[in-house]
């Protein structure tokens, strides 16, 4: 072979090693360049989703969160009341509510009305809970958990064994001592659980198989779950008993089918006669009205808190679209407050109404306090005929207050 073919021949094999090392290189910065514009994009998607916030504070009476955009006659479904003052991340808006991020999965909707803007709030990544302080006086148990910052939470009530379950979002777990005193006296055990990164468990176990009632507050940084006793003698001579006339003033309610009565009047008429036969037996009675007066849910709610009663009977009388329904119904909200409705529901029956049924999770402004077992009586509807009849009888007024005391006096019973 002449001399310069092999030249060549090295030639075009250095240049095509020189080509594919080229190939090699322009492909490497290529594969890098997608690198850095993903990372760049994400990273700015990122920055705008992490910035694309409002922070602020609940504010106004009785805040709530919702679990979602779901409504009905009753409002949408409830998952907790709020202390004022806790830290909100607004992250998205409705007409009426705010969408706030409780935690990294975890979503609620917040009423306008109930939040405040704060430009200086600076939300940090995470938030730890310290120690725990488990104690008691001469009416109540105290948990108390302080925090780095007052966080929104949510609870819920557990039977068999009973329990109180409180989450607190956005928290995280350092807590590494609980100082438990003796004066504590309904509260079995506390303890908690990381449930997951951003989401704090506390449980306290309750001594009594009946829920009394809790309310959750905080005092500056400091979570306080305020734990009600049950009495020490769980007799109606012994205990405060709140009964609520339901609507009232310019509320009406429902009206009879025939007569046209008016729910207001009549469930006032029903409350009277309760209260009398509550007083006979010795009770501290309370009455959210006893004439007619208007009164609208958050009124009735804050009244009843500083009332604090043993127990709540709301006095209701139902409607339907169809006049062949019929019946007695009781209602209650919080699991640890069903016995009560079942008890007096039992009773109701004895007088030989339909039974419409025991309604659970029920919506009802008066069924979400978790400070004191409570009880929705829709005591027959005034959109049948025949249980029309019924209501309009004073008779059946005394009949029905005294099936009420009986299915009390039995829950209480259950108690001891």
């Amino acid at each position: 072979m002449p001399k310069f073919s092999k030249t060549v021949i090295a030639v075009r094999i250095n240049t095509e090693q020189l080509l594919r090392v080229f190939l090699c290189y322009l492909s490497g910065m290529i594969r890098f360049l997608r690198f850095v514009c993903v990372f760049w994009a994400f990273s700015t998607n990122a920055q705008t989703i992490q910035n694309n916030f409002i922070a602020g504070k609940t504010t106004g009476i009785l805040p709530f969160l919702e679990y979602g955009l779901g409504i009905d006659r009753l409002g949408g479904a409830k998952m907790t009341y709020l202390d004022t003052g806790v830290t909100i991340k607004v992250v998205d808006s409705t007409i009426v509510n705010y969408k706030v991020q409780l935690s990294k999965d975890h979503f609620a909707y917040l009423p306008k009305q109930n939040f405040q803007r704060e430009n200086d709030i600076k939300l940090l990544p995470y938030y730890l809970t310290n120690s725990w302080r488990v104690s008691g006086d001469d009416r109540y148990d105290y948990v108390t958990v302080t925090l780095d910052e007052k966080l929104p939470y949510r609870s819920m009530q557990q039977i068999n064994p009973s329990k109180i379950v409180v989450d607190i979002f956005g928290a995280t777990g350092n807590t590494n001592w609980i100082t438990q005193l003796s004066t504590a006296e309904e509260i079995k055990n506390v303890y908690h659980e990381q449930l997951e990164d951003d989401v704090f468990r506390v449980i306290i176990e309750l001594k009594n198989k009946q829920h009394w009632g809790y309310s959750i507050y905080y005092q500056e940084k400091r979570l306080v779950i305020r734990v009600k006793r049950q009495p020490a003698e769980p007799d109606l001579k012994n205990l405060k008993v709140a009964v609520d006339a339901g609507h009232g003033g310019d509320n009406n309610g429902a009206r009879g089918i025939t007569t046209k009565i008016l729910e207001k009047e009549y469930t006032l008429l029903f409350a009277k006669q309760l209260e009398k036969l509550l007083l006979d037996e010795n009770a501290d009675v309370f009455m959210t009205r006893d004439k007619d007066t208007t009164l609208n849910m958050p009124d009735r709610i804050l009244t009843l808190q500083k009332e604090d009663p043993h127990f709540l009977i709301s006095i209701h009388l139902n409607s339907s679209a169809r006049d062949s329904i019929k019946g007695t119904s009781t209602y209650y909200r919080h699991i640890g407050f069903r016995p009560l409705s079942q008890y007096i529901l039992k009773d109701l029956l004895e007088l030989g109404l339909k039974e419409f049924g025991n309604i659970g999770s029920f919506n009802f402004a008066l069924s979400g306090p978790t400070e004191y077992p409570n009880c929705l009586v829709e005591v027959a509807f005034l959109s049948n005929k025949e249980d029309e009849q019924l209501i309009l009888d004073p008779e059946f007024h005394k009949a029905v207050a005294a099936q009420i005391i009986a299915g009390i006096k039995e829950w209480l019973k259950s108690c001891k």
